[in-house]
């Protein structure tokens, strides 16, 4: 009987410092390519408020790179940033190679934001970022995917992933909960 309640005890702690060690992670654990194909840690983005945000450059929302570039703009000088991830998963609206993604960014919005390589979002391919992401702050109705291009996610300067915003959440409803993370 001890022995049962010995092995209780131990797998019981055992769950608790499993689940421990998920709630304390950060973005900062987690390694991407830049657009380049260039490895980085997230944990270079350390202290800044971050809008991390699935992009594609033929789609409905596109011209919301106008608004993100905006954003970056404003509040780039007091340690916000936002990390643009081009996804292929929805109607194929992100066909292009990282190379083209990049230049049309560049070409037609400026953005001057850092920008990844081209990557899943869904599934079982899906980045191990998203993955984290989705945990964190789950979708509508217990349904953590992603659904369209251009969903959002709010991170504070600590790691903690603070908010996810929808598609059709344009860039500029999101100025009043940046600006209380960046105070």
């Amino acid at each position: 009987m001890k022995l049962k309640k010995l092995v209780f005890l131990i797998l019981f702690f055992s769950i608790i410092n499993v689940c421990a060690k998920e709630k304390s992670m950060s973005i900062y654990e987690f390694n991407v390519t830049t657009i380049e194909g260039e490895s980085i840690s997230l944990s270079q983005y350390k202290g800044r408020v971050l809008l991390i945000v699935n992009v594609a450059s033929n789609c409905g929302f596109t011209p919301q790179y106008k608004g993100l570039e905006s954003l970056y703009e404003e509040y780039s000088g007091e340690g916000f940033m936002v990390l643009g991830f081009p996804s292929n998963q929805f109607l194929s609206q992100e066909p292009d190679s990282n190379e083209k993604i990049k230049f049309f960014c560049q070409a037609t919005y400026d953005v001057k934001f850092d920008m990844f390589a081209k990557i899943d979002v869904n599934g079982e391919d899906a980045d191990p970022l998203y993955k984290f992401l989705k945990e964190q702050q789950g979708g509508v109705l217990w349904m953590d995917s992603i659904k369209w291009n251009f969903t959002k996610f709010l991170v504070d300067r600590e790691g903690n992933v603070i908010k996810r915003y929808g598609s059709s959440t344009k860039p500029q409803e999101i100025k009043a909960d940046i600006e209380k993370l960046l105070q």
